[in-house]
């Protein structure tokens, strides 16, 4: 009986031990991730005070203590609030709106259950790509890894689309993702990619109505502190006229002005930039490294034109582009592509006009397969409509008669 209850002693006292362990293991990770869930915010909450500040600078100091021209002051306050509420109503959904994730968007793109199994027991790369290529023939998937392979997320443990990246600070895939920033503390993405841009320019729009509202009482105010200065220099501390120096309104308004010139030419870079991209029809991933396709990398592969690569951004109907209000094309998952980039295992074949010059239409498009809606808007779409002639006739001026056709390698 001693024997026994002394092994029951000796081998029992281990197993709260390595419970403990395990605790102190799983605490440093747990407090770890959520201090870092807390710094990231650090950035929006600067952004906040600062735009806090300056709406009572602007309002208070400015308007109400500064201005005494009552048109004055009602035009700088309406012109202020509408550019101030559109600012705020564009950052408030480019920072809430969550990222568009392949797995919660569509799950197609998920591995099924047998397939999923047999990929994570193969070793072998060549036996998984198999496996990949075999669920991806029903997805609309156009571009490839370096290597040419299926593009495929181990973390997130699905296909990726075209245009979706893995994002580490979100620890989540995102559709048509260009970049995380951290001053809205969100993956910027096809969800919210248009409310980014109105960020950008309402941003921008805030700033330079600050600065040039707040310049001529800038220079008078700086005007009036240097002859201030000046006096104190060569007059005695008692004559030193203290009250004019210690004005807060003069403090408010030369500070005001400063920040807003230097936000001003910062986010002027950046969103010039992002104009360009839009613009292009790239991400910013995309503009460092160019998208693979199966006939190499191209970076105009999702260019369609100016006019179509705004659209995919901000919509068809125009009196919604300037609201902070999702009219994005698509639905993130697959987008058109360029002709020279065209999936050479998709059939298609279309006929373009004979007379191009006259405006002549003989032949009307045909198609071996039903294609996809990303490839019939891309290869058909304009050469249907007749005010899209033009273009054709400035590419191909003597030519006759273009047939377009591809043929299924299977």
């Amino acid at each position: 009986r001693a024997k026994s209850v002394g092994l029951v002693e000796t081998h029992t006292p281990p197993l709260p031990t390595f419970c403990s362990q395990g605790r102190r293991k799983m605490a440093p990770t747990h407090v770890l991730r959520c201090c870092q869930r807390v710094l990231a915010w650090i950035p929006v909450i600067f952004i906040a005070l600062v735009v806090c500040w300056s709406y009572y600078a602007y309002v208070v100091e400015l308007c109400l203590f500064t201005i005494t021209s009552t048109g004055e002051k009602i035009i700088y306050l309406v012109v202020f609030h509408l550019s101030f509420i559109m600012f705020v109503w564009s950052y408030w959904k480019t920072i809430f709106t969550s990222p568009a994730n392949p797995s919660k968007e569509a799950s197609c793109f998920c591995l099924p259950k047998s397939e999923k199994e047999q990929y994570e027991k193969e070793q072998r790369p060549e036996t998984q790509q198999e496996i990949l290529k075999k669920v991806a023939t029903s997805l609309p998937l156009y571009t490839r890894t370096g290597a040419g392979a299926i593009r495929y997320c181990d973390r997130c443990q699905v296909i990726k689309p075209d245009r979706c990246h893995h994002c580490s600070a979100c620890d989540m895939c995102v559709l048509k993702m260009d970049h995380h920033c951290p001053w809205v503390n969100n993956c910027v993405g096809f969800s919210n990619y248009k409310f980014f841009i109105l960020f950008l320019t309402y941003s921008l729009v805030y700033c330079l109505f600050i600065a040039a509202s707040v310049l001529q009482y800038f220079i008078k105010f700086w005007t009036s502190v240097s002859v201030c200065t000046k006096l104190c220099r060569r007059k005695s501390a008692e004559n030193c006229p203290q009250t004019d120096l210690q004005n807060t309104a003069k403090f408010h308004v030369l500070f005001l002005f400063f920040v807003a010139a230097m936000f001003c030419i910062s986010i002027l870079s950046l969103f010039t930039y992002h104009l360009w991209l839009v613009g292009k029809n790239r991400s910013t991933i995309e503009a460092f490294r160019a998208p693979v396709f199966r006939n190499g990398p191209d970076k105009t592969g999702f260019s369609l034109g100016f006019r179509k690569n705004i659209s995919q951004v901000f919509g068809d109907q125009k009196k919604y582009w300037l609201l902070p209000v999702f009219t994005s094309q698509g639905d993130g998952l697959s987008f058109p592509t360029r002709l020279v980039t065209v999936d050479l295992e998709q059939p298609i074949e279309c006929f373009l006009p004979n007379d191009l010059s006259n405006g002549a239409q003989e032949e009307s498009p045909e198609q071996t397969s039903p294609p996809r809606e990303s490839q019939s808007r891309l290869l058909c779409d304009d050469y249907h409509s007749g005010e899209d002639h033009k273009e054709l006739e400035d590419l191909n001026p003597d030519q006759e008669s273009i047939k377009i056709s591809i043929e299924s390698e299977s």
